[in-house]
């Protein structure tokens, strides 16, 4: 089996440690090889929050840079700021949520417009999905529910070893079952957003 890179990237509050345990969840199911790895950086006070999954069999859950075959993003900027893992062949998946960081005019004046950050992403990648992940979330009544609108969105992609319903069996393994009908919704919208085609956004 062909080995899949997958490095996650968001900030504290995002479920991104979550969305990857579950993907390696899934794998289990599916008797597909995982290997997973997480660094929490300040994930408290809206920190960076970086996740590595690697299916179908490796030595080491450590991804090198330019070595990622799909980027995870769950905000637009960490996905700049993680571009060093990926190469033009890489695939990008990102919610377009801009989560701004605190700034002393309280504007929010330091963050870039999310225009030119996916721009950018496309300048540097040849496949890009973006969208609004937190929009999808909450159209589904779930304001917590991005990561499995990301998770929905990465199955999406035709890229994944796994079939959807080996995801969703995890998803009901590790959700409470006051959240599952909204976290099994959630995950349906995200890969109903689909990839229409290679670099378009949505």
């Amino acid at each position: 089996m062909k080995t899949l890179k997958i490095y996650c990237v968001g900030v504290g509050g995002q479920g991104n440690v979550l969305a990857a345990k579950l993907v390696g969840e899934a794998a289990l199911i599916a008797g597909v090889p995982v290997l997973l790895s997480e660094t929490h950086g300040m994930a408290q006070r809206g920190g960076v929050v970086e996740s590595t999954v690697v299916l179908g069999g490796a030595a080491s859950p450590t991804i090198a840079d330019a070595c990622a075959d799909i980027l995870l993003a769950f905000e637009p900027l960490e996905a700049v700021r993680a571009l060093n893992k990926v190469h033009r062949q890489s695939l990008i998946v990102s919610s377009t949520s801009a989560v701004k960081p605190f700034s002393p005019s309280g504007d929010g004046s330091a963050y870039p417009p999310v225009e030119s950050l996916v721009e950018y992403l496309r300048s540097h990648c040849g496949r890009v999905l973006a969208f609004d992940g937190r929009k999808i979330a909450l159209e589904q009544g779930n304001p917590l529910g991005l990561n499995m609108v990301m998770l929905g969105a990465l199955y999406a992609t035709g890229e994944m070893p796994m079939p959807a319903d080996a995801q969703r069996e995890a998803i009901a393994r590790g959700t409470k079952a006051a959240f599952l009908d909204k976290n099994l919704a959630c995950f349906d919208a995200g890969l109903a957003a689909g990839l229409p085609s290679p670099g378009a956004a949505l």
